[in-house]
């Protein structure tokens, strides 16, 4: 039976959502899957809200259209909580992904998102320790990989998104960099909360 799962990411424009996306594609193309990633553009400024789709799959995407019933969110910066619905067409039993400092039941209450899973990190916090720069997009994947184990079905493992992560970075930035952002993702991993 085939696997897939639908994502839709919410940041604003300049968070790197465009290239977390990407990113989480080439860990689940590693792993043997198949991806689609690509952003919804329109006027963007820097700044402004802005959503990215990845979809992976165990066998051959053939739809090419937006991602309109996601099975999973991930926000990306929770000041968009009232500027975005970010829970539209989510899938009943669909997982919401956040970067935040608040608890799951807060981040419940302030949404009344009661539905499906709700998984909390504060990658903002991590982002800023790791790599002295509150950019926290990349390491969110580490949140994916959590919340599609607990669904079970993940597509993609924790080493191989670490790696697939490092390697777009090599050369691209100082080597302690590449580690800051490793180290991250596995941060963000092991510290995020389900409620």
């Amino acid at each position: 039976m085939s696997r897939m799962y639908e994502i839709r990411w919410h940041g604003r424009a300049g968070q790197g959502v465009v290239t977390a996306g990407e990113l989480l594609g080439e860990a689940a193309m590693a792993g043997g899957s198949h991806f689609q990633s690509f952003p919804e553009y329109g006027a963007e400024r820097m700044g402004a809200p802005i959503k990215s789709y990845t979809r992976i799959s165990d066998e051959p995407i053939e739809i090419h259209s937006p991602v309109l019933e996601p099975d999973m969110v991930i926000v990306v910066n929770p000041n968009l909580i009232g500027a975005v619905d970010l829970t539209e067409g989510l899938k009943e039993g669909g997982v919401l992904l956040m970067n935040t400092p608040q608890s799951p039941d807060t981040i419940r209450k302030r949404l009344d998102y009661q539905k499906g899973a709700l998984w909390c990190v504060d990658a903002s916090a991590i982002a800023t320790e790791e790599l002295r720069r509150d950019i926290p997009s990349t390491m969110m994947i580490g949140l994916v990989i959590k919340a599609m184990e607990d669904d079970s079905r993940a597509l993609i493992d924790l080493e191989t998104a670490v790696d697939t992560v490092e390697e777009s970075l090599e050369g691209k930035l100082r080597p302690e960099v590449v580690e800051a952002n490793a180290r991250a993702v596995r941060r963000v991993y092991e510290e995020c909360v389900k409620g």
